[in-house]
């Protein structure tokens, strides 16, 4: 309770004991009620120093602040349109929601958007279209390394720990997993029993905290890695280099968050805030880099190892690749996060402004596998606002193999875009460790939204790609997606971005990427 609350407390009691002691009508002493909180109200405004709006306006002025606190929901379901609202307009979340409880998302009368403005994208249909597939196709995440390949789909559950999400919530990701067929990223907070109950697909995402794998002094432990990286629902290990939201300061989990249970899972004191660092302890040059993954790998028996990455510098993913060269090893994929993407919180100039957006960033990882002849070896994931089918058709005519969500599967697990995830008070249950607010999130429903979802997106864009005249995604082609430059031009994607032919920076680096290739040292993370 507030000292305000306080006060007025300690004065109604004062006046109803002083009231009773007279012998004061309750009826009265009702209707005067009011008129002296109003009166304590406007007291206290004027005496506290903390806020000048309320010292000129008391009682008036706290209106500003209840605005104020409502804002988002006003602005939400009131004022923005259906397809400009941020971070994801009502547009999306209604096709996600739609599909989630498997009614039709489709919409009359044709589309509200501009598309004339500059910046406006589509894809480019076929006069002689195909006919949609019936099973969706599948990569193989794998390379000559590993001797445990996985069959990934073409959407699958984004990196989301257990902590930062309920455990109904990892619960119904999880059991959608398992129902459709896709897989679970575990995010970096640890392998628990939420993760493992449901029986879907995993992949084990160890951060820079190394929680679920973590020495006394907060250090990899390698054997504990290999014991848990052994169970049969882990079908891929992976490495966080850094994510979309907020590249390079790690993470924080608030200490409100960290029960007993949590603090089990990740190896952490109870109730203490959980920071982790923004740097690996295990490696610190490229080189050391590659070697980890493929110790990775060797650790897990042999199933497929990779990193995730909000790409920065190109020239130290250059770096990355030359040291892949030189030590004959590679990681079987690669997911590039967007500075889109991220359901974590961070400080407002992370999220704004560092980091590369994902079309730049998938641009960038794969020219450069391509460039030094390893791309058809690494499979390349994409994270960062993929919700609907034309999102995972842009991704990946972009240079993704396949996609991975995060937001959008919490829309479909019930999130209604609150903004409160790191306040221990989600209104619907997903993002909250209040037994009471995650009891209202019901599993068995949730469970069924999310492989629904998952499959009518996937099914999209088949369908899309269908009426593109292609049937699997490798057929895909940058010519196939066009922007809109101004209000008179369009031009292609294969037009906009400059594409490495297979071994180019091995023979003859273009004159764009050469003096990045020149100065890329494999021993080195040169800014």
């Amino acid at each position: 309770m507030t000292r305000l609350g306080i006060v007025v407390l300690t004065l109604v009691t004062a006046c109803l004991a002083t009231a009773a002691a007279v012998g004061i009508s309750p009826y009265w002493w009702t209707a005067a009620l009011p008129l002296i909180c109003t009166g304590v109200l406007g007291a206290w405004d004027l005496t506290q120093r903390r806020h000048s709006v309320l010292r000129n306006y008391p009682v008036l002025g706290h209106a500003r602040y209840l605005l104020e606190r409502i804002r988002p929901e006003l602005q939400q379901y009131f004022v923005e349109r259906n397809f400009d609202g941020r971070p994801f307009d009502r547009d999306v979340r209604s096709i996600v929601y739609e599909r989630a409880k498997g009614t039709d998302a489709e919409e009359p009368f044709g589309t509200e958007r501009d598309v004339y403005r500059p910046g406006h994208e589509f894809l480019v249909p076929s006069m002689a279209p195909c006919p949609v597939p019936v099973a969706p196709p599948r990569v193989r995440i794998g390379g000559p390394d590993c001797a445990r390949p996985y069959d990934m789909a073409l959407l699958n559950v984004s990196a989301m720990s257990f902590g930062s999400l309920s455990a109904n919530a990892v619960l119904a990701l999880n059991g959608g997993a398992a129902a459709g067929g896709f897989a679970h990223d575990t995010g970096e907070g640890g392998l628990s029993e939420y993760h493992l109950r449901p029986g879907g697909d995993l992949v084990w995402e160890i951060g820079t905290g190394y929680f679920g794998c973590r020495t006394e002094d907060g250090g990899f432990d390698a054997a504990e890695f290999a014991d848990k990286a052994a169970h049969d629902h882990v079908r891929c290990v992976s490495l966080k280099l850094s994510q979309g939201a907020k590249p390079g300061i790690g993470g924080v989990l608030p200490g409100a968050k960290v029960n007993a249970e949590i603090a089990r899972v990740r190896e952490v004191p109870e109730g203490r805030t959980v920071v982790s660092p923004p740097y690996h302890r295990v490696f610190s040059t490229p080189r050391e880099l590659v070697r980890f993954l493929a110790r990775m790998r060797e650790l897990s028996g042999g199933k497929p190892a990779g990193f995730k990455l909000c790409v920065g510098s190109r020239r130290q993913f250059l770096a990355v690749c030359k040291a892949m060269l030189e030590e004959g090893t590679a990681p079987d994929f690669i997911v590039v996060d967007g500075a889109e993407g991220g359901t974590g919180a961070a400080p407002l100039e992370f999220v704004d402004h560092v980091g590369t957006p994902l079309t730049e960033g998938l641009h960038t990882v794969h020219n450069a596998l391509v460039g030094v002849g390893l791309r058809d070896r690494v499979r390349i994931g994409a994270s960062g606002k993929i919700a609907t089918g034309t999102d995972l058709v842009k991704r990946m005519i972009q240079g993704a193999d396949y996609g991975n969500a995060a937001r959008a599967m919490m829309f479909a697990v019930g999130c209604i875009q609150a903004q409160r995830c790191h306040t221990n008070t989600c209104p619907t249950g997903v993002t909250t460790q209040d037994p009471r607010r995650a009891r209202a999130l019901d599993v068995t429903d949730k469970t069924a939204r999310v492989r629904r979802y998952q499959e009518a997106t996937v099914a999209g864009a088949l369908q899309i790609m269908a009426a593109m005249g292609v049937t699997d995604p490798r057929q895909l082609r940058p010519h196939m997606l066009r922007r809109r430059v101004d209000a008179c031009t369009d031009r292609s994607y294969a037009e906009l971005y400059e594409w490495l032919a297979p071994g180019q920076l091995l023979a003859e680096p273009p004159a764009s990427w050469a003096a990045d290739w020149q100065a890329a040292d494999p021993d080195r993370f040169t800014v």
